[in-house]
């Protein structure tokens, strides 16, 4: 059975309907569950990273840290079936409970014996495929705990974890290493992951409508899978709102991951010059989070998302020509300042939008063309840079990108979609 409401809800504000999310007890611990659990896969990375390094040759310790893509990609739309059929809470803690039990399994045995690569890889290859059923969990789960008018700002809080658990968590796992080890910092990870179990049973989420209960005309997995799929194909703005996320993140993901890289050396900045790039475009998104978590709301978000796409698109492009580091941090802040302000109203619209009941499926999709399709771009990126330079991939790469921005714009219902009031 989907979960159901553990408690009385929260009253409303008198004014909206809704309390406000940045004043809710309710999402204010899932919001503190949600951040201690990526400030633990934060750790986790580091750890297993140094683990391998320190297990095998680079080569060995590249499989290992690759291994967790493949199940994450294969069992992605399994995953959001899943979340439907069982309901997101129930999912979330469930896989918190599985990563916080493997990460804690292997630091034992790292304690114990000396790292080998063959548990690093079976942690790997369990943390990928737990990730393909938490992932649409985590993104299904915002809208059982507020009302539709608040998830704009849930995707700015939701943002601002991110951001602080990308900043936090690799200092806090070389924090680990240096006191611990491998062990230690993998201990860190689990009990940081193991935090947000008894703060997630604490939350309270909404039943779905009875009608739309996923169990009411339930076949089989294959059939709620299919009728997920054939709901966002039919849907006037969830299809053509998919589409211009996966161009925008195809486009997204070579620059800002291989390409950034590569312009950092031919320009001779240096890793630290990378990392101001790096910084710039962390900042820039942290911008547009605490913006959307500030404001709550932005009018004619679908026109938002197609103008911020296009724009970033044309700042990715200038980013390989411009010659000094600090105009390119400049670059990289507009960049991440656009790219986190459509990308945040993209999530917000794919739940305000979609049924209740196909909400763990469709975030299934989304999460399946943004973290599973457009990261395989990246080798032909590399390659490509190699055989034709910087500058053509990196317009090639803005060009796909703005054209996730176009289709915001010109089919009339995503452009005209707005966020509830």
């Amino acid at each position: 059975m989907p979960d159901t409401v553990t408690g009385p809800h929260i009253p409303a504000s008198p004014s909206t309907g809704e309390r406000a999310a940045h004043r809710d007890p309710n999402v204010l611990r899932w919001l503190a569950a949600y951040t201690s659990s990526m400030l633990g896969d934060g750790v986790y990375y580091l750890a297993l990273s140094w683990a391998a390094v320190q297990a095998g040759s680079p080569a060995q310790a590249g499989a290992v840290m690759s291994v967790s893509a493949v199940p994450r990609a294969v069992l992605m739309l399994g995953g959001g079936v899943l979340a439907d059929r069982l309901g997101p809470r129930r999912v979330v803690i469930g896989s918190d409970a599985v990563r916080c039990a493997a990460v804690l399994a292997v630091a034992a045995l790292l304690f114990l014996a000396g790292p080998g690569l063959w548990p690093l890889t079976l942690l790997a290859l369990v943390f990928g495929t737990v990730d393909a059923v938490f992932m649409p969990a985590v993104g299904a789960l915002p809208a059982r705990l507020t009302g539709k008018g608040q998830l704009a700002r849930v995707q700015g809080m939701r943002g601002l974890a991110i951001r602080l658990s990308t900043v936090v968590g690799a200092p806090l796992g070389g924090l680990g290493v240096a006191v611990g080890g491998a062990a230690g910092a993998f201990l860190l990870a689990g009990v940081l992951i193991a935090v947000s179990v008894p703060l997630l049973i604490c939350v309270r989420v909404g039943d779905l409508p009875e009608d739309d209960t996923p169990g009411a005309a339930r076949t089989t997995a294959v059939g709620d899978l299919a009728a997920g799929l054939r709901y966002i194909r039919r849907h006037r703005v969830l299809a053509p709102l998919v589409l211009a996320i996966a161009l925008g993140d195809l486009g997204f993901v070579g620059p800002l991951n291989v390409g950034l890289t590569l312009l950092a050396e031919r320009r001779g900045w240096g890793a630290a010059g990378m990392g101001w790039v790096l910084a710039g475009f962390g900042t820039g998104a942290g911008a547009a989070s605490l913006l959307l978590t500030v404001r709550g709301r932005v009018p004619r978000a679908g026109l938002v998302i197609g103008c911020a796409c296009v724009t970033g698109a044309v700042a990715i492009g200038a980013l390989a020509f411009v010659p000094a580091l600090a105009a390119a941090v400049g670059v990289a802040l507009a960049v991440g300042l656009l790219a986190g302000l459509s990308g945040a109203l993209c999530g917000a619209l794919l739940q305000t939008r979609s049924d209740p009941a196909y909400l763990g499926r469709v975030t299934a999709v989304a999460a399946l063309v943004s973290l599973g399709l457009a990261p395989l771009s990246m080798p032909f990126a590399a390659a490509a840079i190699g055989a034709w330079g910087l500058g053509p991939v990196f317009v090639a790469s803005a060009t796909v990108c703005g054209l996730g921005g176009v289709v915001a714009l010109v089919v009339p219902d995503l452009r005209r979609a707005e966020l509830p009031g």
